[in-house]
């Protein structure tokens, strides 16, 4: 295994299967800063796309990494081969619905499960 002093080289898998990277990080970045390198190079023909840090996850061997976390602190080294590229998926958080859309959806007509419109 490694020192951990050696980049590590990370690829970031998008939820369509293309990727960004991989690029050589030092084992001392944060995953927050990991994904100010993914909002950078956000591709920009995608229908859905993050507006901020809090709107990514990162996914590394299944489990969601942390933002306050490191890279070293966050990678899982069993089946890694020495000089590897590790593949980190990335998981968009869905658009959270402004307090207006709320109160017409609220307000709006509901439907019971025979479709009648319930007043």
């Amino acid at each position: 295994m490694a020192g951990g002093k050696e980049p590590i080289e990370v690829r970031f898998r998008l939820f369509d299967g293309t990727d960004i990277g991989p690029t050589k990080y030092d084992p001392s970045t944060t995953v927050s800063a990991l994904k100010e390198f993914i909002l950078a190079r956000w591709p920009q023909d995608k229908d859905i796309s993050p507006k901020t840090v809090n709107d990514l996850k990162l996914i590394n061997a299944g489990r969601i990494l942390e933002n306050n976390r490191t890279l070293a602190e966050s990678r899982v080294p069993v089946g890694e081969v020495p000089g590897g590229v590790i593949t980190m998926h990335v998981v968009v958080r869905p658009p959270q619905a402004d307090k207006n859309s709320e109160k017409q959806l609220a307000n709006a007509p509901k439907q019971n499960r025979c479709g009648c419109t319930i007043l």
